[in-house]
């Protein structure tokens, strides 16, 4: 039997400028996928989007390559991964004047 594990990393927070969302460890997962639920959204622009990043360690982090969409209006966006170190996390930065209220999913599976 697969075992899987939906975290929910992020809830009710406002993003504007540059932000980062909590790692996770997920060393023991073979995939994952990242759910941005857009609450509330305001001056995002067309192609906003947050960067997926991977560490070792938890502590020192790289680009890993995948981009996960932003919505400029209420809804839910995602981005699958395949192949990460021991920790994952999200990152990006918004221009001056937009700011969003998310709720961050990842969702693991073995």
């Amino acid at each position: 039997m697969r075992q899987s594990n939906t975290a929910a990393v992020e809830l009710n927070t406002h993003w504007q400028g540059a932000f980062v969302a909590e790692p996770y460890e997920v060393a023991w997962a073979s995939e994952a996928v990242y759910f941005v639920r857009t609450l509330e959204a305001e001056g995002v622009p067309d192609g906003a989007h947050a960067r997926v990043e991977i560490s070792p360690d938890g502590m020192h982090w790289c680009d890993e390559g995948t981009r996960v969409p932003l919505s400029k209006t209420p809804g839910t966006t995602f981005s699958r991964i395949s192949h990460f170190g021991g920790w994952l996390r999200l990152t990006g930065e918004l221009p001056p004047g937009a700011s969003m209220k998310v709720i961050v999913y990842l969702v693991l599976k073995e």
